[in-house]
C-alpha cells in the first residue's frame, strides 16, 4: 500500500514538471508556477463572488433584525425607541425602507419576504406632518436638556473649591471660579427645576408620538404573533442552509473548470500536445484544491454538521467534542471507501484492458506503446503473462489467451 502511494505521488510530480517525459527548465516551470497563482487567485475570487449571489437571511428578511430587537427589549420606552429608529426622515425625507429593502435584494438570486415588505410599507407610512413636527418638538426638549445638564456637570465641578475660597475669605474678584458658592447652589436648583419639567414635556411628546393613527398601525403590526412567527421560521430556516447553498453554487462554478481541464488534458495526452497536457494538468490541480477544501467545508459547517450538533446537543448536553470525534473516525472511512470504488470500478485496468489492449497502450498507466514492448517505457509495467495452456506471453487481466484463445486465471 505504501509502495503505491509512493509510486502515484512520483507520478503526480512528474506529470507536473515534464513535457513528453522530458524536465522542463527552470524558466518555463517559473512561468507556469505564476500562470497557477495568477489562475489560483482568480478561482477564490470567483468562488466569494458566487458565493454573495444567493441573498443572505439578512438580505432576503432584512426587518427582521429590528423586529426581534423590539420583542426582545425589556428595558426602556420600546415603543419611543423603535419609532426613533425607524423614522430617519428628518435626516433625509425623501428616504423609503421600502426602496432600501429592494435595492439590498438587487444583483442577487431570491427575492425580499413579502412580510417584510409589508413592514416596510408600513414603516414609510410614519412619514406624516404629525410626526415629524413631534419628532422637531423632542429634539428641540433633548438637546435643551443636554445644555443643562452639561451646565450642572460644569457648576458641580465647581462648586467644592468655590465653597472653600468663600470659608477662606478670598475675594470675588481673585476667584479662579466664575459663580460664588451661594449663586452655583441656586442656578442648580433652578437647573433641576427646569430639567424636571422639561423631562416631563419629553415623556408627554414620546406618548403622543406613539399614538398617532401612523404610529399605532405600525406598532400593531410589530405585535402581531403570527406575523413575527411566520417570520422568524422563515429566517431560521434560511440561516440554516445558506452556507450549504453557498457551497453548492461554489460547486457549481468549480466542476465545469474541472471537467474542462480534465478533458483538455486527456485529449492533449492522447494527441501528444505535451505543453498543453503539462499546463491543463496544473489546471486541474488548481481547480481541485478549492472543490477538496469546500467538501471538507460542507462536512464541517454544512447543514448536515448543524444538524449532527444540534441532534448531539439535544442527546448530550454540550458534550459537542464528541462530533469531532465522530469526524476523524467518520471521514477516513468515507475516504476508504471512494478510494476503493474508483480502485474497483472506475480506474480498474481489469475492466479497462480490453480498450487498452485495442489502443496499444499500458495496461496499468495508459500511456501510448511502441510496437512489440513488453515492458511500458513510462512505468515499467510488464503487459504481458504466460498462458497456462500454451506457455505463450498474453495480456495480463484478459480473460483468455490471445493465442490458443484458452481462458485464464484472472491475476489480482
Amino acid at each position: 500500500m505504501f509502495t503505491r502511494v509512493r509510486r502515484q505521488f512520483r507520478r503526480f510530480f512528474r506529470q507536473a514538471r515534464t513535457v513528453n517525459n522530458e524536465p522542463v527548465n527552470r524558466a518555463s516551470l517559473a512561468v507556469i508556477i505564476l500562470i497557477d497563482l495568477f489562475i489560483l487567485f482568480n478561482v477564490f475570487s470567483g468562488l466569494n463572488d458566487i458565493s454573495r449571489w444567493p441573498m443572505a437571511p439578512y438580505q432576503a428578511y432584512p426587518c427582521h433584525s429590528p423586529w426581534a430587537g423590539y420583542r426582545a427589549q425589556t428595558q426602556g420606552d420600546r415603543n419611543y425607541d423603535i419609532l426613533r429608529n425607524t423614522m430617519r426622515f428628518p435626516d433625509d425625507p425623501s428616504f423609503s425602507w421600502a426602496d432600501d429593502y429592494r435595492r439590498g435584494g438587487e444583483g442577487h438570486l431570491g427575492e425580499v419576504s413579502p412580510i417584510c415588505l409589508d413592514y416596510a410599507a408600513t414603516a414609510d407610512g410614519l412619514n406624516i406632518p404629525e410626526n415629524r413636527d413631534i419628532l422637531s418638538r423632542l429634539d428641540q426638549t433633548q438637546q435643551t436638556i443636554a445644555t443643562l445638564e452639561q451646565e450642572n456637570q460644569t457648576i458641580r465641578s465647581q462648586y467644592d473649591s468655590t465653597l472653600l475660597e468663600q470659608i477662606a475669605g478670598q475675594p470675588q474678584d481673585q476667584s479662579i471660579n466664575q459663580v460664588e458658592a451661594s449663586q452655583a447652589r441656586a442656578t442648580l436648583d433652578r437647573n433641576n427645576a427646569q430639567l424636571e419639567e422639561l423631562r416631563s414635556q419629553q415623556s408627554a411628546l414620546q406618548t403622543q408620538l406613539a399614538q398617532t393613527s401612523a404610529s399605532q398601525q405600525f406598532l400593531t403590526l410589530l405585535d402581531n404573533d403570527s406575523q413575527f412567527q411566520q417570520l422568524d421560521r422563515q429566517f431560521q430556516r434560511s440561516s440554516f442552509w445558506y452556507p450549504t447553498v453557498q457551497m453548492l453554487f461554489q460547486g457549481l462554478f468549480l466542476l465545469p473548470l474541472i471537467g474542462l481541464a480534465w478533458a483538455v488534458h486527456r485529449t492533449a495526452e492522447r494527441r501528444g500536445y505535451g505543453l498543453i497536457a503539462l499546463q491543463s494538468w496544473h489546471l486541474l490541480v488548481i481547480f481541485c484544491i478549492p472543490l477538496v477544501i469546500k467538501v471538507f467545508e460542507v462536512l464541517q459547517f454544512g447543514a448536515i454538521a448543524r444538524w449532527l450538533s444540534e441532534v448531539l446537543f439535544a442527546l448530550l448536553g454540550g458534550l459537542l467534542f464528541l462530533l469531532n470525534y465522530l469526524y476523524i473516525f467518520l471521514v477516513p472511512l468515507v475516504g476508504y471507501g471512494i478510494i476503493k470504488f474508483f480502485q474497483k470500478v472506475v480506474l480498474n485496468p481489469r475492466l479497462q484492458v480490453a480498450g487498452r489492449v485495442q489502443n496499444q497502450k499500458c495496461i496499468r498507466c495508459a500511456k501510448k506503446l511502441r510496437l512489440g514492448d513488453t515492458h511500458c517505457p513510462h512505468c515499467g509495467y510488464h503487459q504481458d503473462v504466460e498462458c497456462g495452456h500454451c506457455h505463450q506471453p498474453t495480456y495480463k487481466y484478459l480473460p483468455y489467451c490471445r493465442h490458443c484463445g484458452a481462458s485464464q486465471e484472472m491475476e489480482a
